[in-house]
């Protein structure tokens, strides 16, 4: 009997939930010691979000033929989304912190320095760091992937990734992971990589686009900042028109991208429209 699939708003629904459960599970309780810092980091990462990065690992995962045991595969998607999202609620922590933008809202309430105190916010962004490759360390995959696994994320979230102002960088280690964890082949491989180079920075021209045209309500966040402070962005450098044809020439390329994949590539291809006909 053929497998009903749910469609995409179920289906990415279900995948946010699950890794707020996934997340609430691997986060410190709340009042192990030290409470406060613990408190903060679970106040940083759960309760918000897109979930978007983590939702490509697992559409990632799913395209690709499982290689090995598909219980330890699904354990190891749990774990690597989780990670993903880690690694992103520790960089909007920093990014919101006076020294840098100095930001006083992210996912429609106070920013994590707000909430608590700076000193706290910046240790629980650091705690963060850690505990994201802890949990690709304790997948039950093998060896090998493992290290490759740590080396993308690491990559992705160094000084030339996400800290050379690349915020695709994330997304594309997100799909990477997801064709690493189902030990994907190298032809599955290069097309995720493909897909995930066009998707990743699909995001980061809808990011410009929406900073002008979206308001804090829908955004959850200040809107203008990048304009108010000159820096370079897509719709500075391309124009507003400009800028969405290039997004949406983007979402074709990550489109045609997933043709070797076939049909198990079909999440993809919506989270690439989700990504960029988004409204926030």
């Amino acid at each position: 009997m053929k497998q009903i699939q749910l469609a995409f708003p179920e289906w990415l629904q279900g995948r946010v939930q699950h890794v707020e459960d996934v997340l609430d599970d691997l986060l410190p309780p709340a009042d192990a010691l030290p409470a406060r810092l613990h408190e903060a980091m679970r106040y940083a990462v759960l309760g918000g979000g897109k979930r978007v990065r983590a939702a490509l690992v697992y559409a990632a995962g799913q395209a690709c033929p499982v290689s090995g045991s598909v219980l330890a595969v699904q354990a190891s998607l749990d774990r690597a989304a989780a990670a993903v999202e880690l690694i992103h609620a520790y960089s909007l922590v920093h990014d919101d912190l006076p020294c840098m933008d100095d930001d006083t809202l992210r996912r429609g309430r106070p920013t994590t320095h707000v909430k608590f105190d700076e000193a706290t916010a910046m240790l629980a962004g650091d705690a963060l760091q850690p505990l994201a490759f802890d949990l690709l360390a304790s997948m039950p995959i093998a060896p090998a992937l493992i290290v490759q696994a740590t080396q993308s994320l690491a990559r992705a979230a160094g000084s030339q990734g996400m800290h050379s102002m690349k915020t695709g960088a994330m997304l594309a280690c997100s799909v990477a992971l997801g064709g690493i964890v189902a030990g994907a082949s190298s032809a599955s491989r290069q097309a995720l990589d493909a897909y995930a180079q066009a998707v990743g920075l699909a995001f980061q021209v809808v990011d410009d686009i929406l900073d002008v045209t979206a308001d804090s309500a829908s955004l959850g966040k200040t809107p203008g900042k990048d304009a108010a402070e000159n820096k370079p962005t897509y719709v500075s450098l391309l124009g507003l028109d400009g800028a969405r044809a290039f997004a949406q020439e983007l979402r074709e390329d990550a489109l045609a991208a997933l043709a070797p994949l076939g049909e198990a590539g079909s999440r993809l291809a919506e989270l690439a429209d989700f990504i960029v006909l988004r409204d926030r």
